[in-house]
């Protein structure tokens, strides 16, 4: 059981592909974010980048317990049936805010908008219960440059307790994936040579040829058609950074072909 005293230590930074929907059936995802969960700190609140959030200036989400967004179409009822009212970080917001005004970039809010598939979807499994505050954060930009400077604007958060979390996907290409092949079918290989890649980047700490992937990397196009997926990762890294980046992958393989692989920077 992951224990329910808020943390007060400096908090790890994670990168985690959270899948669509119908991830939240498969057995070995869910219990591995539900592991993943119970073996860090618990935070005070949770930041949320998504992939499925661009807007520019940056802007935050409802400081309030409000609806979903469930923001996918075609999909069993069933998917539109999950609930995760998390309460709302005000707090957060106002530092957010304050951290942000020092690099010189506004930040407005939105008090309509609920988390999206790529926030609440991983958070059902890993804090179930509903009862950490959270706030979602747009990505105003999908150059890696500049979201990685946001993320080290947003370090001081650690040591406030707040989890930061960059949401997208390893790899992902839609159009590629193999439905027929089954969840564990055998992964195309181009999106095996970005995870290998991604990995040897991730293991050496090479911010400047992540940040340059899409000339640095194998198969970067395939990979990522278009890098919003990808982009999270490089808020994680900033905000990481300064810690230095070590890290371990606590999620790994392939689901329909696209990487899983998850990270935490300590």
């Amino acid at each position: 059981m992951p224990s329910t005293e808020f943390s007060t230590e400096r908090m790890p930074v994670i990168f985690l592909s959270h899948g669509a929907p119908p991830l939240a059936d498969d057995p070995l995802w869910t219990r591995q974010l539900a592991d993943w969960s119970a073996s860090m700190p618990r935070p005070q609140s949770v930041l949320m980048v998504s992939a499925h959030w661009e807007n520019e200036p940056l802007t935050v989400s409802a400081t309030r317990t409000v609806p979903l967004y469930y923001d996918f179409y075609g999909f069993p009822e069933r998917y539109y049936d999950v609930t995760y009212p998390a309460p709302g970080a005000p707090g957060l917001a106002s530092e957010v805010e304050r951290l942000l005004a020092t690099s010189g970039r506004s930040v407005q809010r939105d008090e309509e908008r609920g988390l999206d598939h790529g926030a609440y979807v991983p958070l059902v499994e890993m804090y179930p219960e509903a009862d950490i505050p959270v706030l979602q954060v747009s990505m105003p930009t999908l150059d890696p440059a500049a979201l990685f400077e946001i993320g080290r604007n947003l370090a001081p958060l650690r040591d406030q307790g707040v989890l930061i979390v960059g949401s997208g996907f390893s790899t992902h290409n839609l159009r590629e994936m193999n439905w027929h092949a089954g969840p564990d079918g055998h992964p195309p290989s181009w999106s095996v040579e970005f995870d290998d890649w991604l990995t040897q980047q991730l293991d050496a700490g090479n911010v400047d040829s992540l940040i340059d992937f899409e000339r640095a990397a194998p198969d970067a196009s395939l990979a990522h058609p278009r890098t919003e997926h990808f982009a999270p990762l490089f808020v994680s890294l900033g905000a990481a950074a300064n810690g230095g980046l070590e890290s371990e992958a606590p999620v790994t393989g392939f689901w329909f072909g696209l990487s899983k692989r998850s990270v935490q920077f300590s």
